[in-house]
């Protein structure tokens, strides 16, 4: 696994095969320091910092063709450039852009000498769409960042579900299927010691599960995916002790989840704040916030806050048009201030160095939990479980266990039958064929069904709940239902 440029196996992403290498490569890394040796900050010296993550992410739909039974599965991207809309076609052009973009910026501004930083999330669906266009440009501008030593300090990738998957309304297994083939198709394109480099997970639509078994298993599945740290939306999370949102939103903090049988599963959580709105990140609106802030405790010593922000990287006229130049112009600005850009991992490294251990982090755990935990007790059973959510929904409607996102009014479950129930019909078989067959996650046939379920799983065809997109989604599944009835 080296970047080879546009990487493909029997015209499909490379998503499975290499776990041992994948693990191997993962465990060598886990003890070792990715970004402090050419951070160049001083850390001790600065009031406060910020971090900005852009997430990309485009579909893959069944639109390369008229007959939605037969068209071959493309990129939403590639889709837009053959429409005959010309807002869309244009669209797609400063898209493409929005891509390959912080390429050229980080370069600029190292030459410049400035000290930028950015993280990067691109679903892995959004990576194939780009190498079936054959965008090589977009994929060298991206490899050079992340893999040249002058640059790469620069540059945080963050992990993510492969087919922007909802965690709270997705099978454990599947979920699982989706982080470990994103890193597969990671390292295909940008090398093993890049995906060594990744070390901080964004869960799709900032979406964690709050149901304490599925939380479990969700954390779980990160920390033995090799992930140091995951990125939540402040209202997804709570204290354990009062049930209310964080003191001190701007520290990192250790996400504790604990299942019905006691076992518990812990991850650094860094604390996204305010609601999604595009503008924070395309005004820079983190650097004036943590501006305003200055030093903390933080278990007897004074840390520097972190002010940490995503948006979509793409998507809406701000990030099109005023972000380029408001990043290049904060970044000139603040290279020598004492309020610095970092990107998470770097920030979290320094904190290490300084003597601050996990051990110290203020705890928190997911949404609604703290009422759970009043009258349940571990190892009770799942019957008893299931009788307190019961009793807890119907004291108080706002309660839930479907999780929290970036949205507190959007379900991720009620209101999208239509396309859930082929979506777990999908997946039950694939795990149960996939089982009985004792079948090679090398083979074709695996890797077919596998990069079908794992593309209907977005969460795009459940956003908007019926129509065009539903039909997309619901045609993936038949896809991936009919490969795994007749391959296996």
């Amino acid at each position: 696994m080296s970047p080879t440029g546009v990487r493909a196996i029997d015209g499909l992403p490379d998503l499975c095969g290499a776990e041992t290498r994948l693990d191997e490569a993962l465990k060598g890394s886990r003890d070792h320091q990715v970004f402090l040796g050419d951070s160049g900050v001083d850390f001790r010296g600065i009031r406060s910092a910020f971090a900005i993550a852009l997430h990309m992410h485009q579909p893959l739909i069944p639109a390369g063709g008229p007959d939605l039974k037969t068209a071959a599965i493309v990129g939403n991207l590639q889709h837009m450039m053959d429409s005959s809309s010309d807002e869309q076609r244009y669209n797609a052009d400063v898209f493409r852009w929005c891509y390959k973009r912080m390429g050229e910026f980080v370069v600029q501004l190292v030459a410049e000498g400035k000290e930028p930083r950015v993280m990067l999330d691109y679903s892995g669906t959004l990576l194939w769409g780009l190498q079936q266009m054959g965008l090589e440009d977009v994929l060298e501008n991206l490899r050079r960042v992340t893999c040249e030593p002058r640059y790469r300090r620069c540059v945080e990738w963050l992990g993510c579900p492969w087919g922007h998957a909802v965690a709270p309304s997705t099978p454990a297994h599947d979920y699982r299927l989706h982080v470990r083939a994103w890193q597969h198709h990671f390292a295909s394109l940008f090398g093993l010691e890049a995906l060594a480099r990744v070390r901080g997970f964004s869960p799709a639509e900032m979406a964690i599960p709050n149901h304490p078994d599925a939380a479990y298993e969700f954390v779980r599945t990160l920390r033995a995916c090799g992930y140091r740290w995951i990125l939540v939306q402040e209202h997804t999370v709570e204290r354990p002790d009062t049930g209310t949102g964080p003191t001190n939103p701007h520290l990192p903090h250790r996400l504790v989840c604990q299942n019905s049988e006691g076992e518990s599963a812990e991850i650094v959580a860094i604390i996204k704040t305010q609601g999604s709105d595009t503008k924070l990140v395309a005004q820079m609106q983190p650097y004036y916030e943590a501006r305003g802030l200055s030093p903390s405790d933080l278990a007897g010593r004074s840390v520097p806050p972190l002010v940490t922000q995503i948006a979509d990287g793409e998507n809406g006229g701000v990030m099109m048009n005023e972000f380029p130049a408001k990043y290049m112009e904060v970044v000139r600005e603040c290279s020598d201030s004492g309020t610095r850009i970092l990107n998470v991992t770097e920030y979290l490294e320094h904190l290490a160095a300084g003597g601050t251990r996990d051990g110290d982090l203020p705890v928190v755990q997911p949404l609604f939990q703290k009422r759970i935990w009043d009258r349940f007790t571990p190892k009770s059973g799942q019957e008893r479980l299931e009788a307190v959510l019961t009793s807890l929904r119907k004291e108080d409607a706002r309660f839930h266990v479907e999780g929290g996102s970036w949205t507190n009014n959007i379900s991720w479950v009620h209101g999208y039958g239509e396309v859930l129930g082929p979506m777990e019909r999908a997946s039950a078989l694939f795990n149960e064929k996939t089982t009985e067959s004792a079948v090679s996650t090398s083979e074709l046939r695996y890797r077919n069904a596998l990069f079908h379920l794992l593309a209907s799983q977005t969460s795009c065809y459940r956003y908007w709940g019926q129509g065009l997109w539903t039909d997309y989604g619901r045609e993936i599944c038949r896809r991936a239902t009919e490969i795994l009835t007749h391959d296996f």
